[in-house]
């Protein structure tokens, strides 16, 4: 099949192209995904994008193809919805404290899945960090499936439950500039619509993106300002939290702007071994949580269901998530 025609429609730069709809944007990456799609006019439809700007409603059509592709995980019999939890930047000048909140969510009894990439092209990852803390990662949807239902955590490279979308990722590497699937990955439900995202970005107008596309989709999710593109809240200066669901927008916590009173305890560096130690000792109750992780913790258990309500969520928090913590 040519491709021509959709190349001609949205390759007019950002005054003449004409956005998809939903409809047609699933169509065509479905096919993009599924490699049905020649690597000349794939190189084309990505740059294409790229120029013009991903509407919300091809976002919202993308975002429906890769669900449909994602390998299914299942969520252990509970009320509580498992937190998905995209880990694709890795950090660089500050410690990466997502496998912290995956750790404290999984003493909770709350199922977490956390996805990313094995590589960090220099940062290091939450796939460094789970390794020096032994959990490793899981090769397939399968033995992702075995972890969660065993411990309640699994950490699951994105090429073994969506191999299409993570094609796609790598092409950045070809094509030397982003694309669709970078956000894409950012809203990815492994369990159908069942999970708890845990949705971050650095720029406002991906945020924005992010709260239109999820409202469309009535996901769920948290949505929040990233940390060097990772998603738990920096722990100097608490993000404004929105819970999205059915529709809806709910702040959760409005963003700290004081000046701060006093710097949290944080590992020395951000390398994956120091980073794996400091977690050791906050998670045994040696070491403070950070206020604002704390923060994002009660917002989890509140939006998964394992709180009743959020005042009760923040009462769990500053009573069980860490010796010294409070909300």
């Amino acid at each position: 099949m040519s491709y021509a025609h959709i190349i001609k429609e949205i390759g007019r730069g950002a005054e003449g192209s004409r956005d998809l709809s939903v409809d047609d944007a699933r169509q065509l990456y479905g096919a993009m995904l599924d490699g049905g799609v020649s690597d000349l006019e794939l190189g084309a439809i990505l740059i294409a994008l790229r120029m013009k700007g991903e509407s919300n409603d091809e976002m919202a059509g993308f975002l429906a193809a890769a669900g449909e592709r994602v390998s299914p995980l299942h969520a252990p019999s509970s009320r509580v919805r498992p937190v998905v939890i995209p880990s694709y930047n890795g950090a660089r000048k500050s410690p990466n404290l997502t496998p912290l909140l995956a750790m404290l969510l999984q003493r909770f009894g709350v199922p977490v899945v956390v996805h990313g990439l094995l590589e960090g092209y220099g940062r290091v990852t939450s796939g460094h960090i789970f390794r020096e803390l032994d959990i490793l990662p899981c090769a397939s949807a399968s033995a992702a499936q075995q972890a969660i239902d065993e411990t309640g955590l699994a950490f699951v490279p994105l090429s073994a439950i969506a191999g299409g979308l993570s094609n796609l990722l790598s092409k950045r590497a070809i094509l030397g500039l982003r694309n669709s699937a970078h956000s894409l990955v950012k809203m990815l439900d492994p369990f159908r619509g069942q999970g708890l995202i845990l949705a971050a970005a650095t720029h406002p107008a991906y945020m924005d993106m992010m709260r239109e596309v999820f409202g469309q989709t009535g996901s769920h999710a948290l949505l929040f300002r990233a940390t060097e593109g990772e998603p738990f809240a920096n722990p100097k200066r608490r993000p404004c939290i929105e819970h999205l669901h059915d529709g809806t927008c709910e702040v959760l916590f409005e963003a700290e702007h004081d000046s701060l009173k006093s710097l949290p305890q944080l590992p020395a560096d951000a390398e994956a071994k120091s980073t794996a130690e400091w977690m050791r000792s906050v998670l045994a109750g040696h070491s403070p949580l950070p206020q604002p992780i704390a923060n994002q913790l009660a917002c989890c258990l509140y939006a998964s269901g394992y709180a009743d309500d959020f005042n009760q969520a923040k009462a769990i928090v500053a009573v069980e998530g860490n010796g010294v913590a409070t909300v």
